[in-house]
């Protein structure tokens, strides 16, 4: 599903027009890069929860040559899928 098609079934399932419910979807993804940038975790009951996680620098390996090279330390956004989403995808 893409952001476009989420957006005309928030329009479609709120009887909004699409203009609106494109208002409604870019509020909420808004919100959700807010809280992931300040380091809040984000829960959604039923279905899964979105956190941001630190990974360490390290030593690797250009893989075409072999020669060691710094990967710096970053943080990243991760999705953790809730049980009853699992449960309903895995049914399917």
């Amino acid at each position: 599903m893409t952001k476009s098609e989420l957006i005309d079934a928030v329009a479609e399932a709120g009887g909004h027009s699409r203009k609106r419910a494109e208002q409604v979807v870019n509020a909420v993804f808004q919100a959700m890069e807010d809280a992931l940038i300040r380091g809040d975790r984000i829960e959604i009951r039923g279905f899964g929860s979105f956190k941001t996680k630190h990974y360490a620098a390290y030593v690797g390996r250009n893989p075409k040559t072999g020669e060691p090279i710094e990967v710096p330390a970053k943080v990243l956004p991760v999705f953790k899928v809730g049980r009853a989403l699992r449960d309903k995808v895995g049914d399917s």
